[in-house]
């Protein structure tokens, strides 16, 4: 090598070892550790199960907004509480429930949103015996807030709203009341994602539910979950199937509103609605692989916004 070669490769190895240096670490789909924590309290004997209008359902509120807060999750209004009283179809009261409701701005669509959801009640204690819900629904809301943080670092495209919903269990009232009371416009609401039951399985299949009312999905899905390490399946969402889950869980009140939904759930397992819901009785690894999934599609989705919005109004 000549000096002259020495001196021209000089400044280009420079800027190469200046550019590695410099270039941001990766951002982590899922924090597992955070994961696995977040799921483990919400289900744990202290919390009771987390009926709307316990104290146990207060000590979760209590912990969602805190990972808000530290996340730094933007607020409509003062904070990140939403009251509403509901009344589920026995005819009890719940006064004061609360939705837990933050959001991220999007880079480049500020004013467009999709919704991310997860209920985080439960049934509380029946006859003495605590029922934890560990898959339904504190899976769900672990999701959630691990999708907010992945968020925080890596600004989406369009705004997404996180809310963490009260009574599902009384009948879907947090996502009726939402619905009914959007913070935003529901115009500019393109999308909702929502996460019920989705870390008690062990044949490693996540369903996602909603593409038979919205065909266009299923393809972009298929596309985002490629290299997942799960098996994401459809169906569950028309009469073919043994049951329909178009209205079973949150997305039901925005599917009503007309507002496109992907559903992500595991197939009912025996423990489903019963005390065995606890946190030892789920399969981490396929729980923090379905998070990893799901965080991938929103992603997906966030930089396809256009698409869903121009096949949403063929």
């Amino acid at each position: 090598m000549t000096k002259k070669m020495k001196f021209l490769l000089l400044p280009a190895l420079l800027f190469i070892t200046i550019s590695c240096a410099t270039q941001p670490d990766p951002v982590e789909l899922v924090d597992r550790n955070q994961l696995l924590a977040d799921i483990e309290y919400l289900a744990a004997d202290e919390l009771e199960g987390r009926r709307t209008g316990t104290e146990g359902n207060r000590m979760a509120q209590d912990y969602i907004e805190e990972r808000y807060t530290s996340l730094n999750l933007s607020t409509f209004g003062d904070n990140y509480r939403h009251l509403f009283d509901h009344t589920n179809r026995s005819g009890e009261e719940f006064t004061d429930a609360v939705n837990l409701i933050g959001y991220i701005s999007g880079s480049e669509h500020p004013d467009r949103y999709i919704v991310v959801t997860a209920h985080y009640d439960h049934l509380g204690v029946r006859d003495g015996v605590i029922y934890n819900g560990a898959d339904d629904n504190a899976s769900g809301t672990g999701g959630l807030m691990a999708a907010a943080r992945y968020f925080t670092s890596v600004q989406p495209q369009n705004s997404i709203i996180f809310i963490a919903l009260d009574a599902e269990e009384q009948g879907l009232g947090g996502a009726h009341h939402f619905v009914n009371n959007p913070v935003v416009s529901l115009g500019d609401i393109v999308m909702n994602i929502n996460m019920d039951m989705i870390s008690n399985n062990f044949e490693n299949e996540l369903y996602a539910v909603g593409t038979y009312h919205y065909p266009y999905l299923k393809p972009m899905i298929e596309e985002y979950t490629t290299e997942s390490s799960i098996n994401v399946l459809f169906g569950y969402d028309s009469d073919e199937w043994d049951q329909d889950w178009t209205l079973s869980s949150d997305h039901g009140p925005f599917h009503l509103k007309g507002i496109p939904f992907v559903y992500f759930g595991v197939e009912d397992h025996p423990h489903y609605h019963a005390p065995s819901d606890t946190f030892e009785n789920t399969n981490p690894e396929f729980y923090v692989n379905a998070v990893e999934t799901i965080i991938g599609v929103i992603e997906g989705l966030d930089k396809d916004l256009d698409r869903v919005i121009s096949e949403s109004n063929r």
